[in-house]
């Protein structure tokens, strides 16, 4: 999982700095640090909902949704999932 993860960060990037017309990611970055910051809350509400109340298939669709927002307000803010895994590798090891 963490290979591809840091191919789509990759990707994710690269849509930053090369916008593609169409691309939704790059109409995100568009709508700023705001709106994908909603984003994510409202993937990590869904996620939330469907872990209560919905099938395996659409609870690992909504994950992959929020991890997705996740990556690009991460990316807006420039934040590498090396960081995140820096600390909580960190964490782990008080």
């Amino acid at each position: 999982m963490a290979e591809f993860l840091n191919t789509l960060e990759a990707i994710i990037q690269d849509r930053k700095s090369n916008p593609q017309p169409g691309s939704y990611t790059n109409q995100l970055f568009a709508a700023g640090i705001a709106r994908i910051a909603q984003k994510v809350g409202e993937e990590g509400v869904e996620a939330a909902v469907a872990a209560l109340a919905q099938s395996r298939e659409e609870q690992i669709g909504e994950f992959s949704d929020l991890f997705y927002h996740a990556l690009v307000l991460m990316s807006a803010l420039d934040i590498q999932l090396s960081d995140v895994e820096a600390e909580l590798e960190r964490r782990h090891h008080r």
